[in-house]
């Protein structure tokens, strides 16, 4: 028998692995469908195809120049980049990866933690992300860094209510917080998004704003504010919150896919008779799979449209998406109580 506690352990390093390689590689993806997008070459110098290319990336971080400002506040300085990437790794603990798999007889979950409050959970520890950059912007004492970090402070904060209604609508489908039981009444191809195509739309779009990705990167806009909230870090400082932006791209396209699109479940899955185990890696699979096509999404837009201004980003949260989400809390109450 496996030791639960090793097993959870074991679980959580593995899910830390998976998403820095995913960071690893979401950049070297992007930079290739890019280069689809503006029929040209992506990297393809380190190693076949380019493959070692965020390899190294990574090493010229490591040994890039250690810069401080002289007048910045270095505790705060440090703690900036840190907490984002801190933050940005703890989000996936409630997020069910697949189905139990089978070890000497004993059933383990392939998820951290199910605690039944796991979509406040994600909320609790996204709101915190905001702080990594807020502190890092302003312990640069940068003008530049420091408008970056009001944007990004602002912006998560507008946005985050219209995500948080979008997903009131799904509690109040399902009865009930936790993610894995969300996942479960989404078995075959009974999935939120037929139910709640308004509030899916409203939530990918908040996902945009959450993770600084554009059209929303106005915390970073280099036309306007050079690098933004960043701007004054350099090495792996720099790196903690290049890689964040992607981990939390990742970790978006799995909230998703959780909520929206049933998770690990697949229709006919269930009917194929195979093995606790291979079921697990099949399901896990199934979920990997959609979180890929988010983050396919996340960069055909980047390389798609244009920069939002700021006052049209703040006009899009506030008087466009808010009242519709609003709204459509307000039908689905409606509707849940006639069909009673």
């Amino acid at each position: 028998m496996v030791n639960a506690v090793v097993y959870k352990m074991i679980l959580a390093s593995g899910i830390l692995v998976l998403s820095l390689l995913v960071a690893m590689y979401s950049t070297l993806v992007e930079r290739k469908v890019a280069g689809w997008f503006q029929d040209r070459h992506g990297p393809n110098r380190a190693g076949p195809w380019g493959l070692l290319q965020p390899l190294a990336d990574g090493i010229k971080l490591f040994f890039k120049e250690e810069f401080m400002p002289n007048t910045a506040d270095k505790f705060l300085y440090i703690l900036g980049p840190s907490l984002t990437m801190l933050v940005a790794c703890l989000t996936s603990a409630v997020i069910p990866w697949g189905p139990d798999i089978v070890i000497n007889g004993e059933s383990y979950a392939l998820q951290v933690a199910d605690i039944n409050i796991g979509i406040l959970y994600i909320f609790a520890i996204v709101s915190v992300g905001v702080y990594g950059i807020m502190i890092g912007g302003w312990a640069s004492n940068n003008k530049y860094s420091l408008l970056g970090a009001v944007r990004a402070s602002s912006q998560m904060i507008s946005y985050e209510l219209a995500m948080s209604l979008s997903i009131i609508t799904i509690v109040m489908m399902t009865g009930s917080l936790s993610m894995r039981e969300i996942v479960n009444q989404q078995q075959g191809f009974n999935w939120n998004i037929w139910y709640q195509p308004l509030g899916f739309l409203i939530f990918l779009i908040c996902a945009f704003a959450e993770t600084n990705r554009a059209p929303f990167d106005l915390p970073e806009c280099e036309t306007e504010l050079v690098g933004g909230y960043h701007t004054e870090y350099s090495s792996m400082k720099l790196g903690f919150y290049l890689f964040a932006e992607y981990i939390n791209m990742f970790i978006s396209g799995a909230v998703m896919a959780t909520l929206f699109l049933g998770g690990y479940h697949f229709p006919g899955l269930d009917k194929l008779g195979l093995s606790p185990n291979v079921f697990a890696l099949v399901s896990f699979l199934v979920l990997f799979t959609k979180i890929t096509f988010f983050g396919f999404i996340f960069m055909w837009v980047r390389w798609t449209l244009p920069r939002f201004r700021y006052d049209q980003l703040m006009k899009l949260g506030w008087k466009s998406l808010m009242p519709l989400a609003i709204l459509n809390v307000l039908v689905t109450g409606v509707i849940i109580l006639f069909n009673l």
